[in-house]
């Protein structure tokens, strides 16, 4: 299993499939949008953080809840482990190559979250659904459509158990043992409990959940990292030179890591990258599509900066304070202990490796609760409404397998099901991408700093339909 998994995710990642079609579709959206990460990123944070959200609109959620949720999925033990796992093989350039996976990677989540609210529908029980499993059919009306959504529902079913369950809880349970030695079956059953009472609600409690957990998580993390970086901050700049030429001349890291050139940077660095912030993925599109907006571009902007305080924020303070502390110099068997290692190096007695292990906790728990909307939803496309329950069901099951359960393949298996997911998407991204700019351009042109309300807005589509 092992051996076909790893083989499977080289073949996905290889510098022939999927980088240059994650990293193409990005650049040419962003070309085609001109560059409206850039421009609208201000107006966008606005409206998502502090304006939270557009009354008068259609949904299940708030904007900031859906953005909430959709941090939830993504800020996750691959801001933590994955950037240590990124620079430990690929070496330092990898953290450029994250942040290129992540600009870029604004585009397409904007992209896709835009084509979930606009192609979402309502479901039996009255919610709002959608994602590339319904707009890849209905936006590309032909049988190759279909093949692309119904491809995308079922590797997403799948992958959800990987990106959003074993690999969170078997993190959560390995670091809650070495640090303070809470057994496994313990984690697993309090995760197990945690987890299942919070997706009895689905969408909704879900929402309420991450909207009042997921800041305070993110926010004492980057505190922290602050800290460390205050600490060395002599040597904030040689490590800022180090990952700009690391990232063209590639390095090897010592210690038991394997080193490698520029490919294995880029490699790393953008399958990482996209493990971190799911842009392209279409995993977004679902959190966005459950909204309460009153335009489609409105909330593809508010789900922009998901990837924006992932990539950008979260896991540059990461990967800063692995390389200013010399972390990643030193190697070891455990990604995980790389990034302990490097926040005890700043903050005083064992406070650093506790903190790490908490955040581990912490935005694993959250994205179990985002990845679990996402696979159910990805699974209601196929099988209808019947499969909800059950699938949470399952989802809450396999929370406690992750943790006892030694899973030596889960990061392959994780890896090579984003990859494959991440697909259909692409492809459908570069087709309806004239449709994406054509849209976007009309509502900005009206409203280019996001504060029409819900009746200037539905007026101006009744003039535009006219």
């Amino acid at each position: 299993m092992n051996e076909f998994f790893s083989a499977l995710d080289s073949f996905v990642w290889s510098p022939l499939l999927l980088i240059p079609l994650l990293l193409g579709t990005g650049l040419w959206l962003t070309i085609r949008l001109g560059g409206v990460q850039l421009r609208m990123l201000g107006p966008s944070l606005r409206l998502g953080l502090i304006d939270r959200k557009d009354d008068g609109g259609e949904g299940d959620i708030s904007q900031y809840q859906a953005l909430a949720t959709a941090l939830a999925a993504t800020v996750g033990v691959g801001n933590i482990v994955g950037v240590a796992t990124a620079i430990g093989i690929g070496g330092p350039g990898a953290l450029f190559w994250m942040w290129v996976t992540g600009l870029v990677g604004m585009a397409s989540k904007y992209g896709e979250a835009f084509l979930g609210v606009k192609f979402r529908t309502t479901d039996a029980a009255g919610e709002q659904s959608g994602g590339p499993q319904y707009y890849l059919k209905k936006a590309i009306p032909n049988t190759f459509g279909k093949v692309l959504a119904y491809t995308f529902a079922i590797f997403a079913a799948i992958a959800a158990f990987g990106i959003g369950n074993l690999t969170q809880g078997n993190a959560v349970a390995t670091n809650l043992e070495n640090s303070f030695g809470l057994p496994v079956q313990a984690t697993g059953a309090i995760m197990f409990i945690l987890v299942g009472a919070v997706l009895i609600g689905g969408i909704k409690s879900i929402g309420r959940f991450t909207a009042a957990f997921v800041p305070m998580m993110i926010i004492l993390y980057i505190a922290a990292a602050i800290w460390v970086l205050v600490a060395n901050v002599a040597d904030i700049p040689a490590a800022l030179a180090l990952i700009f030429t690391d990232a063209f001349t590639g390095t090897s890291a010592v210690g038991g890591f394997a080193g490698a050139g520029i490919i294995l940077a880029i490699q790393m660095g953008v399958a990482r990258g996209l493990f971190s912030n799911e842009s392209g993925m279409g995993s977004g599109a679902i959190a966005a599509a459950a909204a309460t907006t009153t335009h489609p571009v409105r909330q593809g902007l508010v789900s922009m900066t998901q990837t924006f305080i992932d990539t950008l924020i979260v896991v540059s303070f990461t990967g800063l304070v692995i390389i200013t502390t010399g972390a990643w110099e030193e190697g070891g068997e455990d990604p995980g202990s790389m990034t302990a290692r490097a926040f005890s190096e700043g903050l005083p007695g064992t406070i650093g490796g506790d903190l790490v292990t908490l955040s581990i906790v912490f935005f694993a728990f959250s994205t179990m609760l985002g990845w679990s909307y996402y696979g159910e939803r990805a699974f209601e496309s196929l099988v209808g409404r019947m499969g909800t329950v059950p699938y949470r069901f399952v989802f809450t099951c396999v929370v406690y397998l992750g943790a006892v359960t030694e899973l030596e393949t889960v990061w392959a298996f994780a890896s090579a099901l984003n990859g494959l997911m991440a697909l259909p998407n692409l492809i459908g991204l570069v087709i309806l991408s004239g449709l994406i700019a054509r849209e976007t351009k009309a509502y900005l042109d009206f409203d280019p700093q996001l504060r029409a309300s819900a009746k200037e807005v539905a007026e101006w589509e009744r003039h535009r339909v006219s």
